[in-house]
C-alpha cells in the first residue's frame, strides 16, 4: 500500500506510566477517528505474530492515526498503585490513554480494536465514553445459544478423545454448561466484581451492547472458525435478542483462520476487511460524536 507514516513512542496516562507507540500518516490527520489497539491477555503491544505492528502500519499508510499501548503491568508499562481490580484497572488505563491523546494530539473520536480479551475490554469500556464511535471486535465473548451447543457437540464428538473427556468428566462442554448453570443461579441485579471470566454469562454484557447501540456506536465483529466462543455465523445476533443492532453491526467470518489469525493470509484479509468497513463508515458520514453531557449506565 502506498503512503508514508511516522512512529513515535509515548508515555501516557495520569502518571505517564503507560507506554505506547503512535503511528501516524504523513501529513498527520485529526479529522478521522483514531484507532486504539488493546492488549490481548498478557501479550504486549506488539501482538501475536507482530500482528498489531503490521496492523498499525497498514492503517496509518491508509491515512489513519493508530495507537497500540501496554496496559498497566504488561510489557513496558508500570503497574498501577491504586489497587483497582484487574478489569477496572484496564478500563481506567483506556480512559487515561484517550484523555492523553485528546489533550496532547487534539483527537476527539476513537475506534477501539481488540482480539479476545482485548475485544471484551473494548465492549466494556466503549459504551461509557462518548468519544468512542466504533468498535472492532475479533472473537469477543458472546453467550452460548442452543444452536451453539448443538454445533459444539457435533464438532467435538467426532473424536474418540472427546468421548473419553466426556466419560471422565474433563470435557470443556461440561465445564461450560456448569458455568452457565451457576451463573444462572445468581440473584438478578447482583453484580459483584466485574471479571472477564464468565463474562459471556453476565447480563451486563447485553447492557453494554445495548448502550453502545443506543449511542450509535458502529461495531465490526470478526469471528474465526476455530474460536471456542462461536460456532456459527449468526450466533451474536441470536445471543442478544433484545439488542437491535440494525445496520450498526457488521459480521464477518473467517472460516479457515484460527483464533490468533496466525497465517499471514488471514491477517491480510482481516486488515483489508477492517479498512473496507472503516472506509464505508467514513464515506457515509456515520461516525458521529455523542454529546459529552450525555450519561450512560
Amino acid at each position: 500500500m502506498s503512503g508514508k507514516f511516522t512512529e513515535q513512542a509515548l508515555l501516557l496516562g495520569s502518571r505517564q506510566s503507560l507506554v505506547g507507540i503512535l503511528t501516524r500518516p504523513t501529513p498527520a490527520q485529526t479529522a478521522k477517528p483514531a484507532i486504539v489497539i488493546l492488549n490481548t491477555g498478557i501479550v504486549h503491544r506488539v501482538g501475536h505474530h507482530r500482528m498489531y505492528v503490521t496492523m498499525a502500519r497498514f492503517w496509518a499508510s491508509a491515512g489513519h492515526t493508530v495507537l497500540r499501548f501496554d496496559f498497566s503491568g504488561i510489557g513496558d508499562s508500570e503497574r498501577r498503585t491504586d489497587r483497582l481490580s484487574p478489569v477496572n484497572a484496564c478500563l481506567a488505563d483506556i480512559k487515561e490513554v484517550l484523555d492523553s491523546l485528546e489533550e496532547r494530539h487534539q483527537i476527539s473520536q476513537f475506534v477501539l480494536v481488540g482480539l479476545c480479551s482485548g475485544a471484551d475490554y473494548a465492549v466494556l469500556y466503549g459504551h461509557t465514553d462518548p468519544r468512542v464511535v466504533g468498535l472492532v471486535l475479533m472473537d469477543p465473548s458472546i453467550p452460548p445459544t442452543a444452536r451453539y451447543y448443538f454445533h459444539y457437540v457435533a464438532q467435538r464428538l467426532r473424536s474418540l478423545r472427546n468421548w473419553v473427556s466426556v466419560a471422565t468428566g474433563r470435557s470443556g462442554l461440561l465445564r461450560l454448561l456448569m458455568a452457565q448453570f451457576f451463573y444462572g443461579l445468581r440473584v438478578p441485579g447482583q453484580t459483584g466484581e466485574l471479571r472477564l471470566e464468565g463474562l459471556q454469562f453476565d447480563p451486563y454484557l447485553a447492557r453494554c451492547y445495548g448502550n453502545s447501540v443506543s449511542r450509535g456506536i458502529r461495531i465490526l465483529a470478526a469471528f474465526t472458525s476455530i474460536s471456542p466462543r462461536q460456532t456459527y455465523r449468526q450466533q451474536m445476533l441470536d445471543a442478544f435478542p433484545n439488542v437491535h443492532f440494525n445496520d450498526l453491526l457488521k459480521l464477518i467470518y473467517f472460516p479457515e483462520s484460527d483464533h490468533l489469525f496466525s497465517a499471514q493470509k488471514d491477517r491480510s484479509k482481516l486488515n483489508e476487511a477492517i479498512m473496507d468497513w472503516f472506509g464505508s463508515a467514513l464515506d457515509a458520514g456515520t461516525f458521529t460524536q455523542v454529546p459529552k453531557n450525555r450519561a450512560f449506565n
